[in-house]
């Protein structure tokens, strides 16, 4: 019998001063970054599971997404089931045996003290606990593997192949893969991305942000694949926080759109202006997990001198007449 692996996921560090009830609790911007880190330590490490069992909270549910964004794994291959929020190992145990006979790698994701519960169970407590006294911390990941069927998963019947936690990844895993990375195809909904423009007016002058390539090599503005679930331009806000630490108010229809080839196909990009209301501080920025990325503020001439783009000048002066204009 073939061995299989099973995944347990831990959700991102969640927001506790948000107020809301435990089940709606959002991820804080750590825990987002963590959940990437790990879905990209999956792909890289040929691990994609085939299906996802994951807990409906709101903080698990993110942790879910953005996982399997760096896998490039389609939102499909996951099952939302309520028994995994909160769940005790019982209920762990019960949403297991419903996955397909045919699956050789299945991941969970959920909450402790359930998972921790369960890797103590299924490795027959042969696993030592570290100085902190957490197995699993916050978007941590433990990989076991057994040869069990799922619907038989005995106390005992697993070994444990690693430990994982977010601080263990190198953050260059973040960087967007090239095609020979994948075990298969680039995924499809890679391929729709959308970019933003942030620009404020400071004096009379329209300043517009850009941004150092992951690679440092280059000046970008915010860009990155259409995340599932998310309107192009709600995307192009993410983008702009997590690439450049601002938000403000994005248009709600693109100026433009332009093509470039990548993974082997052609991606397809909408450009959203957005009026920047907000910025993290330069202090707090150069101590995130994006402080490799350098940002600056430049005027419209400077950006399009230094943008690497070309076709985001003819948009650039497209806002320029709209802003002065008005």
């Amino acid at each position: 019998m073939k061995a299989k692996t099973l995944l347990i996921l831990r959700h991102g560090k969640s927001d506790w001063s948000t107020g809301h009830e435990d089940f709606h609790r959002p991820l804080v911007d750590r825990g987002r970054v963590g959940s990437q880190k790990m879905g990209a330590w999956i792909r890289q490490r040929k691990l994609v599971p085939d299906t996802v069992l994951s807990s409906p909270a709101e903080r698990a549910r993110a942790t879910t997404i953005s996982a399997c964004k760096a896998m490039g794994l389609p939102l499909k291959s996951v099952h939302w089931d309520e028994r995994m929020y909160m769940a005790s190992l019982e209920d762990l145990l019960a949403a297991l045996a419903t996955c397909p006979k045919s699956a050789r790698r299945v991941m969970v994701v959920g909450h402790n003290p359930g998972l921790e519960e369960l890797v103590d169970f299924l490795t027959g407590g042969r696993v030592d606990t570290p100085a902190d006294g957490k197995v699993l911390p916050t978007s941590a990941l433990a990989e076991l593997e057994m040869i069990e069927d799922w619907r038989n998963l005995d106390q005992g019947c697993a070994s444990l192949v690693s430990l994982t936690r977010p601080g263990d990844v190198p953050d260059d895993v973040l960087r967007e893969p090239a095609r020979e990375q994948y075990d298969g195809p680039v995924p499809d909904h890679f391929f729709t991305q959308s970019a933003v423009i942030p620009y404020r007016i400071v004096d009379g002058q329209i300043e517009i942000m850009i941004v150092a390539s992951r690679r440092g090599t280059r000046w970008v503005v915010p860009k990155g694949v259409k995340e599932p679930g998310l309107s192009p331009a709600d995307s192009a806000a993410k983008e702009a926080f997590e690439e450049a630490g601002v938000r403000g108010q994005v248009d709600e229809q693109p100026i433009g759109h332009y093509d470039y080839e990548k993974w082997g196909g052609v991606c397809h990009v909408a450009v959203f202006p957005m009026a920047v209301s907000e910025s993290v501080s330069d202090e707090e920025w150069e101590h995130s997990e994006e402080s490799h990325r350098h940002r600056r503020w430049v005027t419209v001439k400077e950006a399009r001198r230094l943008l690497d783009e070309k076709a985001l000048r003819k948009f650039l002066d497209k806002l320029d007449k709209r802003l002065t204009s008005s």
